[in-house]
């Protein structure tokens, strides 16, 4: 009889992904990072023989460990193990908390994640820019977006630069700053270092703060440093968040694009990318489109991104301009110009 704990562990991300359905799965993609992204995406491109008895068996692993983690948060680990012993045999419900449990220890600052953000403000906002980089690295992109509005513009500039030059982390300072913090924490007892921050994370929690703080920081950061504005400013948008764009503004945008680079960058786009794209179009226009994609035979992937970069650079200097809005980027309320 097949055994879950036989399964590798990517195999069964993969297994997961693969019964959520297109949609759904895009969207835990983009929480990923890119090498959890490659890892998973290699797995897929290699899953066969997946029988209906493995997918049941993962699946309902998965629920497991969700409906664990969700009693955890609720009461606790005494609480957790109760409830899922109503519904598992003794010997599951350990087995599903012990990997529950492993988890949340390697997760610095957990004790913070339930909190709102308005109370961790005031809880950190008074520390050293440092120490909130190092907080806001592990809290994960919206609730960071929320503290970092609620500080100083410079100490928003100072936060920002740090999350963005922080790598490694030596897990012994995570615990002094967790300490002084009164942390609830299980100590961290390997000594391997711990990967957070970085450019991505920077442009991550930027990405969701509202336009204002934003601007302010990066304009005060670009005359430090407008090497590290540019990186930021590219990975806070990428080309398939021309779905956040509105039809009047993908309107505007394909304006001033021309047919030869549309074609080269929809190469990969998702399906649900060229769709939007083609609906604002003309029929002749997106056939045209259509017919060179379909005729323009191989070509280098660097090509399609540095077309699909250049679509990407129209998108935020008309963003700056005011003449377009991308949902969720602070101005849903502006005039549409």
């Amino acid at each position: 009889m097949l055994d879950v704990n036989e399964i590798p562990g990517m195999r069964k991300s993969a297994i997961v992904l693969l019964s959520l359905g297109k949609d759904i799965a895009a969207s835990v993609v983009s929480r990923m990072d890119r090498e959890q992204i490659e890892e998973v995406s290699r797995q897929l491109a290699e899953l066969q023989g997946v029988t209906p008895q493995e997918q049941d068996l993962v699946l309902e692993e998965f629920y497991n460990l969700a409906m664990a983690h969700s009693y955890m948060e609720q009461g606790g680990l005494a609480y957790a193990q109760a409830l899922l012993e109503k519904s598992l045999s003794p010997n599951e419900a350990a087995e599903i908390l012990k990997q529950v449990t492993q988890t949340i220890q390697q997760t610095p600052f957990q004790f913070l994640l339930k909190a709102e953000a308005e109370n961790v403000l005031t809880f950190i906002q008074d520390e050293h820019p440092q120490t909130i980089a190092l907080i806001l690295a592990h809290l994960g992109a919206q609730k960071s977006a929320e503290i970092l509005m609620g500080l100083s513009q410079q100490k928003q500039t100072e936060v920002i630069k740090r999350i963005a030059a922080m790598d490694q982390t030596n897990p012994e300072v995570i615990k002094e700053v967790e300490k002084g913090l009164e942390s609830r924490l299980s100590d961290i007892v390997s000594q391997t270092f711990d990967k957070a921050g970085g450019v991505d994370a920077a442009a991550a929690i930027l990405n969701l703060a509202d336009r204002s703080t934003e601007k302010g920081i990066l304009e005060s950061l670009e005359t430090d440093d407008p090497d590290l504005v540019e990186q930021i400013r590219r990975l806070m948008f990428v080309f398939e968040d021309i779905m956040l764009v509105n039809d009047k503004g993908i309107q505007a945008v394909l304006k001033e694009v021309d047919n030869d680079e549309l074609a080269l960058a929809l190469k990969t786009a998702s399906d649900d990318l060229k769709d939007k794209i083609f609906h604002n179009m003309s029929e002749r226009a997106s056939q045209l489109i259509r017919e060179d994609m379909e005729y323009m035979g191989p070509v280098r992937l660097s090509d399609v991104e540095a077309a699909q970069q250049k679509i990407v650079d129209i998108v935020r200097r008309l963003e700056d301009a005011g003449e377009i809005i991308i949902t969720g980027r602070g101005g849903d309320s502006e005039l549409v110009v």
